[in-house]
């Protein structure tokens, strides 16, 4: 038997994973981003649904993250979240609708294809552990930085 030197280039297939990192890298967005971390913090059990939990770990200190729903009509439920907000430091993310706050938060059946058939409204939801560091928490706590800096100048 001989011995054939077959070379191959390395250096094309390197290349090649470089430029298909740069496709997926499109610009997300905040809404976007705010979807996978509930996604994240959800499945490392560490969000908080509906405003006993909220409360309660808002109160405790062990909240990172707020989100409360526009449409929520109960003004007083509002007053509260926000009041225990500002007293813990926890930045407030403001959701159109509460049933695509609901959808996010896992409280939704899906069809089998994947699309949503019936969502439970909810107006408040608090992160208390973002579970793995990604691109999505990475936009999304820039988003809220550029918030607080707006908001104090």
């Amino acid at each position: 038997m001989a011995e054939e030197n077959v070379e191959v280039p390395t250096e094309e297939v390197e290349e090649v994973e470089e430029e298909e990192v740069e496709e997926v890298e499109v610009e997300m967005s905040v809404l976007d981003a705010l979807k996978e971390v509930l996604k994240k913090s959800l499945m490392h059990d560490g969000l908080k649904k509906g405003l006993h939990e909220c409360a309660k770990a808002l109160d405790r200190r062990s909240a990172r993250l707020c989100c409360l729903a526009k449409d929520c009509e109960n003004e007083e439920y509002k007053k509260l979240i926000r009041a225990l907000c500002a007293e813990g430091d926890v930045s407030v993310v403001m959701v159109d609708a509460g049933k695509d706050l609901g959808a996010w938060c896992g409280l939704a059946k899906l069809d089998e294809d994947g699309t949503i058939k019936k969502a439970v409204r909810t107006s408040c939801a608090v992160i208390t552990e973002f579970g793995e560091e990604g691109r999505a928490l990475t936009v999304l706590l820039d988003y809220l930085k550029k918030q607080a800096d707006a908001g104090e100048e």
